[in-house]
């Protein structure tokens, strides 16, 4: 039995989360300790709430007031409602918790089944159950429990180097499902901007947004994750990233892109994609031949059907990099206007060392001097483009058109990274506008 364990201020915050479960039949209360419990298995949050706060005292020093706990036994245990609720109350008086207020809650929106406690740590007269050594004397308690009553033993599952990456499962655990695809994305892969992170995390059909506003006259930054299907399309509610972790957050994933603009070389996957483009008749052909060598190529289209953005996957060298950072003949205006037309194909030249470095070629009207040169200027060109990727990271986005779930009208896409793009969508957005506005008299 796996047991996550949060300490927290928003009492009414969890008491309405697990209200919420059971009102869309998807959880039952099954008992409570010192909190009115008619015996229904529904719940009155407001009622709830109310007998939480008699426990509380008058004040206190503690700012975490509450605990969420969830225990989780393994898949092939099967218990009845009497048995998850006895297990929970043994829990709950060996962690120390028996004569404190708390509700224990049953969750049935995935078919692993398992329980949700929400408890209150300040006693009455101000001092504060400690928390301190909680995750070992949780494993403990749960070893013990397991032991007793015939269980499975179940470890959390660990993250291992060598672990594939899965799509979402819609009939999965959704939340630890994106949870685990958004901290083995970040481990394994190196980006640089929100764009770049959302290619790599919608193959495994997750998407991430800011979440930038102000409440009460504070500002607030951060990210929200959703689940979606192989069409994009979002399919159950989404994460805010407190709630997957910490290595989700704002900071963790800003971070990340810092670090990466430091260990980012674009040659290797240049060269290779080079080489491919060279080979390839035309779109499905250059795909393909990229998915040969282990790159995959995310293209975003407008609703008219033109490519705006493109991004390049390399699984070899665990980059994700947008078509402009390998260079003009890697962009998305360069990739349309060769898969609508075969006499646009870019002509890059590749360079391989000859002993005679003398010779000069002239390619597609670009005259080189010779290989190193060429090199040189690639070289150069891509220097050029990772230098200036932290000057472009406020210039917009490329999922100002992606859905977004009724009531999170306040998000706002995060920063974009390719100002050809940014420009492109402004033309077409003017455009529209004055389509709906019709000719003027």
């Amino acid at each position: 039995m796996v047991a996550k364990i949060s300490v927290g201020s928003s009492l009414y915050g969890a008491i309405v989360y697990n209200g919420e479960k059971i009102n869309k039949e998807k959880g039952r209360v099954l008992d409570t300790n010192k909190i009115f419990n008619d015996g229904s298995g529904n719940v009155n949050i407001h009622r709830a709430f109310e007998d939480f706060k008699r426990w509380m005292p008058q004040s206190t020093r503690a700012e975490k007031t509450m605990m969420h706990i969830s225990l989780n036994p393994h898949p092939d245990d099967v218990l009845t409602e009497g048995q998850y609720a006895q297990i929970a109350h043994e829990y709950m008086e060996k962690m120390g918790f028996g004569d404190m207020p708390y509700i224990i809650v049953k969750h049935e929106d995935i078919d692993r089944h398992h329980i949700h406690i929400v408890a209150l740590r300040v006693r009455p007269d101000g001092s504060v159950i400690s928390d301190k050594n909680n995750f070992y004397r949780s494993k403990d308690i749960c070893r013990e429990l397991e032991k007793k009553y015939g269980l499975h033993p179940a470890e959390r599952q660990k993250i291992t180097p060598d672990m594939p990456i899965k799509k979402v499962d819609p009939t999965g655990d959704i939340k630890r499902q994106v949870a685990n695809t958004v901290k083995m994305v970040g481990m394994r892969y190196k980006f640089q901007t929100l764009g770049e992170f959302n290619a790599i995390l919608g193959l495994y059909n997750v998407k991430c947004e800011q979440t930038d506003g102000r409440v009460n006259g504070r500002e607030y930054h951060g990210l929200v994750y959703f689940a979606t299907d192989d069409n994009g399309n979002v399919i159950a509610s989404p994460f805010k990233a407190s709630r997957l972790g910490k290595f989700a957050s704002r900071t963790a994933i800003d971070s990340r892109f810092e670090r990466a603009a430091d260990k980012i070389d674009v040659g290797p996957t240049k060269r290779t994609v080079a080489e491919v483009m060279a080979q390839s008749s035309g779109k499905d052909d250059f795909i393909a031949g990229l998915k040969e060598k282990n790159i995959d190529l995310v293209l975003r289209y407008t609703e008219d059907g033109r490519i705006y953005g493109a991004t390049y996957i390399d699984h070899n060298t665990k980059t994700v990099l947008n078509g402009s950072r390998l260079g003009k003949d890697f962009s998305a205006n360069a990739l349309y206007k060769w898969f609508n037309n075969p006499s646009e194909k870019p002509v890059i030249p590749i360079h391989q060392p000859q002993p005679d470095n003398s010779s000069s070629q002239t390619t597609g009207g670009n005259s080189q001097q010779n290989g190193q040169q060429g090199q040189t200027q690639g070289q150069s060109q891509g220097q050029s483009q990772h230098g200036n990727a932290p000057q472009t990271h406020n210039q917009g986005n490329d999922f100002d058109n992606a859905p977004t779930l009724p009531g999170l009208d306040l998000f706002q896409v995060g920063p974009g990274y390719d100002p050809e793009e940014e420009a492109f969508i402004r033309a077409m957005r003017r455009r529209k506008k004055k389509k709906r506005r019709g000719p003027s008299l």
